[in-house]
Formats: structure tokens, sequence, C-alpha cells
């Protein structure tokens, strides 16, 4: 995928994208579709850092996806080019600035596609209605597309969130368009799910990341390019209680290898049970035993692994 900045700008004309795109949701996806529908534009889209907004419409947010994963999936719906900025870089622009510095000059957008409550340029104080007026001034197009709604409600980052920390992975799957990931790199623990004989790919949240529900869950690890049945546990480890940020640790069920600094993604499945305190190493143990055999029981329901 292409990266402009205003140091690299684009030679050929786009049609751009315009979100923050946390999530990569069905409504995300209906403005991504209509760019790449565009003949003979390069699909691009403009969005701001994820772990950059810290608050929509004066209310903190919490982001579905690292940058890292939004990128692959944009990537994945076919978006070749991406201006991806800090908000607190940008938010100080006026919404004509926006258009003539980062749509026309530095995107080429022959074509610009939004959501219909789009609003953008300094405090949010400028529309879609402006937008048209800018495109008209300085030679783009624009289309706003309608919200994407799923059984009477409209298809939302805050409605997939709040799914997630219910621990309804199903809905939440259902607005997404695909399962629910985490992508990160594998760090080093107190090995103590090794000692157990559960040893566990530790994988931490990003500073204001969505945590989903904290508890255990089957769950799918990718690994050099083949899914494996596992165990996810969300949380912060109470038997053990040395955190203080929840970490996701996942267990790849039979197989005894850790491969600490790569980046692995894991797919959350179904939720099994609440995060819960144990009175000893061995309950827990005992316990991480029953979850493997409820994980392998899902899978084999659902007639082998899928994602």
């Amino acid at each position: 995928m292409l990266n402009f900045s205003p140091e690299s700008r684009c030679g050929s004309h786009t049609a751009v994208a315009l979100g923050i795109f946390d999530g990569v949701h069905l409504g995300h996806r209906a403005v991504i579709n209509a760019a790449l529908a565009k003949r003979g534009l390069l699909p691009c889209v403009f969005t701001f850092s994820a772990s950059s907004v810290q608050q929509k419409q004066a209310r903190f947010v919490s982001y579905l996806y690292s940058d890292l994963q939004k990128r692959a999936l944009l990537a994945a719906c076919g978006i070749q080019g991406i201006f991806s900025a800090d908000f607190a870089d940008y938010s100080f622009h006026s919404g004509e600035a926006f258009a003539a510095y980062i749509l026309r000059d530095i995107l080429n957008a022959s074509a610009v596609i939004c959501g219909e409550d789009f609003r953008f340029g300094r405090g949010a104080a400028y529309d879609v209605s402006d937008l048209i007026r800018f495109g008209d001034r300085y030679g783009f197009s624009v289309e706003p597309v309608p919200a994407v709604e799923m059984n009477g409600m409209r298809v939302s980052s805050s409605r997939i969130r709040a799914l997630l920390k219910q621990g309804d992975l199903a809905e939440a799957n259902t607005l997404l368009g695909a399962s629910y990931r985490l992508t990160g790199v594998v760090h080093h623990g107190n090995e103590i799910g090794r000692t157990l004989g559960f040893p566990t790919l530790n994988q931490r949240f990003s500073e204001g990341q969505c945590i989903p529900r904290t508890g255990v869950y089957a769950s799918l690890a990718l690994r050099r390019g083949q899914w494996f049945p596992s165990i996810t546990n969300i949380g912060f480890r109470p038997t053990i209680g040395d955190l203080t940020a929840p970490i996701a640790e996942t267990h790849i069920m039979n197989q005894n290898e850790i491969l600490y600094g790569e980046t692995v993604t894991v797919t959350l499945c179904s939720f099994i049970r609440s995060e819960q305190r144990f009175g000893s190493k061995t309950e827990l143990q005992n316990q991480l035993h029953r979850d493997c055999i409820t994980a392998q029981e899902y899978f084999n329901k659902l007639g082998g692994m899928t994602i």
C-alpha cells in the first residue's frame, strides 16, 4: 500500500474514502467499496491514527483495531493508498484548508466518499454540504454514503465495542463482517503457563484500545500461515496477581513452542467463561484442561476449525 504525506504526494488521480475506519466494519466498508467502484481512479483512504483520536463528540472513545491491523484490513479490501495522520497535527485546519491542502494538493482527489454524517475541520464545524461546496471549488466530486443498518440499528464502532465488552462475539462479528481478531507482538511473560503445561502467547493491548470482556475464549491462532485451535484468556491473571493492565494470553492446544518477538493473529471465536481467581495453581491447571475440552467441543460442533 502506498503511504502519502506532505512530503510524498500522489501523482495519480484518486478516489478518497474519508473516515477513522478503526474497525473496518460493514458501515466503513460501504464507504470503502464506493471508493473502489470509481473506475480509473486509485482507491485511497484519508484517516487518522486510531490511537490519536482521544475524544469524539466530547466523549472519550476507545478504538477497535490498532493502526497495524487497520492497514492490513484496508489493503485486504483493495485500498491502494493511505494518508494516516495524527489527529493533533490536523485538527486545527479549517474545512477549506483540508479540502485544498489534503484532498486536492496531496491526494489529488477526483472523487471523495464519506458517510452522510461526516464532519471535518477545526471543531468538526463542517459537514457534507460544505465538502460538496469545496469539491466544486477544488475539482473533486463528493459522494455521501448512507449509514448501514442491521436489525433496525446502525452499524457503528460504538455498537461493536459494546458487544465485545459484553462478550457477544456472534453479533459483533456480524457487524464487523469478519471475525474479531487480535494482532500483536508476542511478549515474554513470567512463564507461569509453561510450568502448568499451558505455555501462552502473551500480547498486550495498546493504550486506548477496546478491551473485550475479560475471560476465556475458544480461539484460533494464525502461525506460519496455518490456523490452530487455542484458548485465549483476556484479563489480569487474578490467581497469579501480577498485572495492572489486561493482556491476552493464548495457549495453542497440543503445542509448546512460543515465538517471542513475532507478530501473531488470534481470532476470538466463542466466550467460554469469566475470568476468576483460583485457590491454587493446581485448581487453575485443572480448569485450563476443562477450558481446552470446551473449546475443542465448540470446534467439533462446527465440523472443524473456522474463521
